[in-house]
């Protein structure tokens, strides 16, 4: 007889989901806006609108470095309220910043709040989410990130075009201040069961947690790449192909993402990765191709559906594989480094397709773009494939069932 399932949706668990919530959106009204002010009133080059990109991630990374140890010690409540505070400074600092060089140094500072906060809040979640339904409590945690990649811009824009930059960051600090009591509320009333990692050595040599994530890392990574370029560019693409209503994008990407989620974490559970990573990459492509012939707000829909589909099924696989690879206790390291190649790749997105722009249109630029997701089908598939001819030898797979 098979035993019920444990309680997945506990005090603990909501507050967590709505302070990660509030986190992303956070980021995400700033992500796609900053550029966008960077050029019209800064008078930034597109290579400095890249670096706006991505200096945030690669500080973000720096930052989790110091955080997964943290969490490895069970500094938690220092980690979310130095970070919370660091984020709300670097958006004050935003409006102060009457340079790209002002600009770029709060980006860091934001950077490196963000790091530690990121780290902490899904790190918590993993802890308190009932093993036997990980994939759908990851999913339902994760939905949180998706919901903001795809509001907060379109939030942003929407102050930006409107109010102006002074209420973009207003309602940015407002996210990060409602989060700082209740992020301290958090971590007083974790549930009974809920213990702190002890700082005691942790099992194997490091080495076999790095080959363990490696795959999954490289392809958040290459899910990322046109993450980036959509968080960069998508504005200015907007501009150049004179879309009106560009933000709509976001929108109609978050009606995608809120519907395939919690279906998503159910398939995981039942099939595992594979179901999800390779009709994903599929849809990435499709998106992307489909925004990159946008003529009008109407094309925008099947676009933003396709890779909201995507993007909202891979993402969360990614992050659940990732924590079901390690020792509980390497669960802040496993996402520390989720996260990493997560900004790792936007940082690099922003890069080499803010290149490509500078000698071709954002729409050749998009294109381009959809060779990412089209490497990542490649990468998994071989290794998927690989990996099942041993299934015998080898024991039951992480890469799919």
């Amino acid at each position: 007889m098979n035993k019920p399932l444990e309680r997945l949706w506990t005090q603990s668990f909501v507050t967590l989901t709505l302070c990660n919530l509030l986190l992303f959106t956070g980021l995400q009204m700033t992500l796609s806006t900053l550029p966008v002010y960077a050029k019209s009133s800064l008078a930034a080059t597109s290579v400095q609108i890249s670096l706006v990109t991505s200096l945030f991630a690669l500080s973000a990374i720096a930052s989790r470095l110091f955080a997964a140890k943290a969490m490895e010690k069970g500094g938690r409540n220092l980690l979310i309220f130095l970070g919370v505070s660091l984020c709300l400074a670097a958006v004050t600092g935003y409006y102060w910043s009457g340079t790209i060089t002002v600009l770029l140094l709060m980006r860091v500072l934001f950077g490196i709040g963000f790091g530690m906060a990121s780290t902490a809040f899904p790190t918590m979640a993993s802890d308190i989410i009932p093993i036997r339904r990980m994939g759908e409590g990851m999913g339902y945690f994760g939905l949180s990130t998706s919901l903001a990649m795809s509001a907060g811009p379109l939030i942003g824009l929407s102050l930006l075009q409107g109010p102006g930059f002074g209420s973009l960051l207003l309602g940015t600090g407002l996210s990060f201040i409602i989060l700082l009591p209740l992020g301290y509320r958090l971590t007083k009333g974790l549930p009974a069961n809920h213990k702190e990692p002890a700082p005691e050595a942790l099992p194997g040599p490091k080495s076999n947690l790095f080959r363990k994530l490696l795959i999954p890392c490289l392809l958040n990574l290459l899910l990322s790449i046109s993450y980036g370029g959509l968080l960069g560019f998508l504005a200015l693409y907007g501009q150049e192909a004179q879309l009106e209503h560009i933000a709509y994008f976001f929108l109609f990407n978050a009606v995608a993402i809120v519907i395939i989620r919690p279906l998503s974490g159910k398939i995981y559970d039942r099939f595992g990765p594979a179901a999800l990573l390779i009709p994903g990459s599929l849809f990435i492509i499709g998106g992307l191709l489909l925004l990159s012939f946008a003529s009008s707000t109407a094309a925008l829909f099947p676009a933003a559906i396709c890779y909201g589909i995507g993007f909202g099924s891979m993402q969360p696989a990614l992050q659940t594989w990732m924590i079901q690879s390690v020792d509980p206790r390497q669960r802040g390291m496993a996402n520390g480094m989720f996260f990493n190649s997560l900004d790792l790749g936007v940082a690099i997105g922003t890069m080499i397709l803010g290149s490509v722009a500078l000698y071709n249109s954002y729409a050749v630029m998009y294109r381009y773009s959809a060779l990412a997701p089209l490497l990542l089908l490649l990468l998994y598939t071989g290794v998927f494939l690989v990996q099942r001819r041993r299934r015998s030898a080898s024991g039951p797979l992480q890469t799919g069932k």
